[in-house]
């Protein structure tokens, strides 16, 4: 069989990173892992082609080629989606689908010959049976998890890896934690299930042999889900192996605030070339907190919990919502004041949404208040509720916040804030790209910017006082560049 497994397009959003990657000449952030690791689970002798959308186009000629067309999606990637679906409808090919949106969703998609929906290497191989046997049917689901010591290597060989920002990892999945606004569980359970070591280093074997260097991302909803394994097996591993190979990749991943807890876990991650770690702060209201069951993030200082974890060496980057019932007035100015405080950089601030999944969308369809299906970017000004504060002044107070912490004064303050206090573990290579970028930053935010003040200013000051920071200070002097063309009416 001739397989076109198509990734689909995702809109101009915060975290596409679409104008901070043609600084490096990238077209998109992280490579279609889940497509990769289905192309594995395909037979040996079909005939496979990747087309990701958001690094070249589709090809009518392709479509025609496949007998099947493969499309996996998050909720983000509907509109694309859609394109999709209507060009291989005009040209009598027939689509196989899977992935988040689709199992959330799978009634909006009637025109889809195959649903293959949960988790792949379940659902996947009932599919290809039926296939062989001429049985094939609509839908597959199933209400087990998979034995991801069973999983297959992805097949990076179907990418063109140098079109990618970071490559991508997965150590496990699921996440031991019940937050209410997150679907995560309810996709693939409390209990977190690990591949072995062993797997790993050979997926990072590969991504070496295929001449990757640079940025990997461990895709895990919460890396630290089991610590023991990775204290005992992991890390210790990687550690090994990035010595030996002479630390070609540096890691960034997804951790709950618990991971300032434990230092020798936050000291083996630095060790193992961990640099970068996203972690859902929510709210510095603990009302909400307790609301939506994020009980692991009460009782702590918050700010102080971010300072251990940078100090260790991890930057952190933190999610944050506003639009819970409990959500005081004065919620908009905490956030800023907190997000300026802790020196977080990359800030993600969302309107709090409720994927179909979750169980914040059971309680809110019970009381009458879901009003669409999430969209899947809580940055776009929507929502898909009735929340309890005035509409109206919660997104006046949302748009607040981002017109303040993205705005060139507060920003670069936070910059500094943060490189005052943080010392990087490595010193970051010098490539071309790099060099490359820090020209075009010149260009594009010294020169032709309003910003350009505040640009030289930060750079002029870590040249002089962390020089070894001065690569993270171009860096995220593009993330701002970034931000500020995504919410464009930011000065």
């Amino acid at each position: 069989m001739n397989i076109l497994l198509v990734y689909p397009q995702y809109p101009d959003t915060y975290w596409s990173f679409k104008h901070a990657l043609k600084f490096i000449s990238k077209k998109a952030s992280n490579i279609p892992l889940g497509l990769i690791t289905v192309a594995s689970l395909l037979p040996d002798q079909w005939n496979k082609k990747l087309t990701d959308l958001n690094v070249t186009r589709l090809k009518d000629k392709d479509i025609i080629w496949a007998d099947y067309v493969f499309i996996s999606a998050m909720n983000v990637q509907l509109a694309s989606v859609r394109h999709i679906i209507s060009r291989c409808k005009q040209l009598n090919t027939r689509i196989v689908a899977g992935g988040p949106l689709f199992t959330e969703e799978y009634e909006q998609f009637a025109e889809i010959d195959h649903l293959v929906l949960n988790e792949a290497e379940i659902t996947l191989p009932l599919f290809l049976e039926d296939l062989k046997n001429g049985s094939q049917k609509k839908i597959y689901r199933s209400e087990r998890f998979a034995d991801i010591t069973r999983s297959p290597l992805p097949d990076y060989s179907l990418l063109k890896a140098g079109k990618y920002g970071s490559a991508g990892i997965q150590y496990s999945r699921g996440c031991p934690y019940d937050c209410e606004f997150c679907d995560i569980t309810a996709l693939f359970g409390r209990r977190v299930r690990t591949k072995t070591y062993v797997q790993i280093i050979s997926e990072l074997n590969q991504l070496l042999q295929r001449g990757w260097r640079g940025t990997v991302f461990f895709v895990d909803d919460n890396f630290i889900g089991h610590k023991g394994k990775l204290k005992s097996e992991l890390l210790p591993a990687v550690i090994s192996w990035m010595e030996t190979n002479g630390r070609p990749f540096n890691f960034i991943t997804e951790a709950s605030i618990d991971l300032a807890d434990d230092k020798d876990l936050m000291d083996m991650m630095v060790r193992a070339c961990f640099l970068r770690v996203f972690v859902g702060i929510e709210t510095p209201e603990e009302n909400c907190l307790t609301e939506c069951n994020k009980l692991h993030n009460n009782n702590r200082d918050l700010i102080e919990c971010v300072n251990t974890i940078q100090r260790h060496g991890m930057e952190v980057c933190g999610g944050f919502i506003v639009g819970f019932d409990n959500d005081p007035p004065n919620i908009f100015q905490r956030q800023i004041d907190f997000i300026q405080k802790s020196g977080i950089i990359t800030a993600m601030v969302g309107l709090l949404n409720a994927p179909r999944l979750s169980k914040l969308y059971q309680r809110l369809k019970n009381e009458g208040r879901i009003t669409d299906s999430f969209g899947g970017d809580n940055t776009s000004y929507s929502m898909n509720f009735i929340p309890a504060m005035d509409k109206n002044e919660l997104l006046k107070g949302y748009q607040k916040i981002i017109q303040n912490i993205y705005s060139c004064k507060l920003y670069y303050s936070r910059v500094k804030i943060f490189l005052m206090k943080y010392d990087p573990p490595f010193y970051e290579r010098l490539t071309l790209n790099r060099f490359m970028a820090f020209l075009k930053s010149i260009i594009y935010i010294g020169i032709l910017k309003k910003e350009s003040r505040y640009y030289w200013r930060l750079l002029l000051w870590s040249l002089f006082h962390k020089p070894k920071s001065f690569p993270l200070a171009v860096t995220y002097s593009i993330y701002g560049y970034h931000f500020r063309r995504v919410f464009r009416d930011i000065r």
